[in-house]
């Protein structure tokens, strides 16, 4: 078996609230450590069947930057359900939902 490692590195300020999000993975394709504004993970524990998140920004994300993060976030679920379910209609549904969204905090013009 092959592994590949994905690792983050958080700096924090005195209040333990994000102040750099950097990562770097080595399959990726890119090259060095790369900085990054917020991120959402999101996995499926195996023993309780549930799902764990963590979800951090810094506060230099700006809510018109999160709202597109969001949107752009909604799309990629969409294709992933898709991927991983190969239900197009419901999949469908959520890039709908999303485009809705996208329009309603101006994301998609």
């Amino acid at each position: 078996m092959t592994k590949s490692d994905i690792k983050f590195t958080i700096g924090l300020d005195d209040n333990k609230h994000p102040e750099t999000i950097h990562w770097q993975a080595q399959d990726s394709g890119m090259d060095g450590i790369k900085e990054a504004k917020a991120m959402m993970i999101s996995l499926w524990d195996k023993k309780d069947a549930s799902t764990l998140r963590i979800d951090l920004w810094t506060k230099e994300m700006m809510v018109e930057e999160m709202q597109h993060f969001y949107y752009e976030m909604l799309m990629s679920m969409a294709d992933t359900y898709q991927n991983a379910t190969n239900d197009g209609d419901n999949a469908n549904e959520l890039r709908a939902f999303a485009k809705k969204y996208g329009h309603r905090v101006n994301v998609l013009k």
